[in-house]
């Protein structure tokens, strides 16, 4: 009977303390949070109540299961995977805790800053940063349960004294690989792009979606996603439109007839300007930039706080003031001459003579 009740004792008892352990951490945080609205960051340490319940259970399992009798014919065995699961449910407590401490300061930082570019830049470093914890502690805790096999430690020796070759060997295969790491670490510190900017890379418009380690994803104005090693952005020239601050210029030109009203067009240019809630008001302007022997060019100046509402200006602009033109001035649009170009005067009274001695 005694073989019976002991590890129902032990299973029963560990599962109870785990469970009420999990819940009066989940209840102080609670509290705590609600005294500390200032910051989530006991919001978030809730998150860590599963972790924090497999570390314990796995934990009183492991020193209790002894004593208990249970499976006493695989004691090894279950000694082995009750270790196994101590470290990779520790090493997931670690990532929940870090990445809880990591939100929270930047939730703090964007609660306390206003500049949209700084946050920006904040938010990518602590992307990578939690990347970068999440991967040394998977990496740490792989090698520590590779460690608890016999055959391992017994390797261990050998391991390390080939350890200089391995790396070089490895360093000419992951070439690539370390070098798309090490960029992604120099975007994230050196400031060079954000996610959030609006960036032109090989002809395509877009905006950073996401940054990792490796690979770098623009979002494009049609919803496409472009992957691109990070690497490019540190060895190839890109255009940063939210580079030193959002705020955007745009140019809308049109091709017209010399006799088009000019002063007109800046009247309506403003008029539509000011009923577009798009426009920030900053600048605006109209003149003429070139010239063809048919036709010249016009260039309409608008401004907005960043580059989505400057191009809702440009195409507003642009429409509006083409109809405004079909409608009101339709000789001031380009057009194809037909009829034949008249002949200036004295070259007339010049001519006239000649034709004249031709006939005699």
């Amino acid at each position: 009977m005694e073989n019976v009740l002991r590890p129902l004792i032990v299973l029963g008892g560990t599962v109870v303390l785990t469970l009420v352990v999990g819940w009066l951490v989940d209840r102080l945080l609670q509290r705590v949070d609600a005294r500390h609205p200032e910051t989530p960051l006991w919001g978030l340490l809730r998150r860590c109540r599963l972790p924090l319940q497999l570390v314990l259970a796995t934990a009183l399992l492991t020193a209790s299961h002894d004593q208990s009798g249970l499976f006493a014919a695989h004691r090894d065995g279950v000694t082995h995977l009750l270790a196994l699961i101590l470290i990779a449910s520790s090493a997931w407590l670690v990532v929940r805790i870090a990445t809880a401490v990591v939100d929270a300061s930047y939730a703090r930082y964007a609660a306390a800053h206003r500049d949209p570019a700084r946050v920006r830049r904040v938010r990518t470093q602590v992307t990578l940063i939690q990347r970068v914890v999440t991967a040394v502690v998977a990496v740490v805790a792989g090698a520590a349960m590779l460690l608890t096999f016999p055959a391992m430690r017994t390797a261990g020796a050998s391991l390390l004294a080939s350890a200089g070759v391995l790396g070089i060997v490895a360093g000419i295969a992951a070439q690539s690989t370390l070098g798309n790491l090490f960029a992604g670490l120099q975007i994230a510190f050196g400031d060079m792009v954000r996610i959030g900017d609006t960036v032109v890379v090989d002809g395509e418009w877009g905006t950073i979606d996401e940054i990792t380690l490796t690979f770098l994803t623009v979002r494009t104005w049609d919803d496409r996603r472009i992957t691109m090693p990070v690497s490019y952005f540190t060895s190839k020239p890109f255009e940063n439109w939210s580079r030193g601050g959002a705020q955007m210029t745009g140019t809308v030109f049109f091709h017209l007839d010399h006799r088009a009203p000019l002063p007109e067009m800046r009247e309506k240019l403003h008029d539509i300007l000011r009923d577009c809630p798009a426009w920030d008001g900053r600048d605006w302007g109209l003149a003429v930039t070139d010239t063809t022997p048919t036709t010249m060019q016009v260039r309409a100046l608008v401004t907005a706080k960043d580059a989505d509402d400057v191009w809702t200006v440009r195409v507003t602009v642009r429409e509006q003031l083409l109809r405004w033109l079909a409608e009101h001035h339709a000789y001031a649009l380009p057009h194809v001459a037909t009829a034949p170009a008249p002949v200036p005067p004295q070259v007339k009274h010049v001519a006239e003579p000649e034709l004249r001695t031709g006939r005699g």
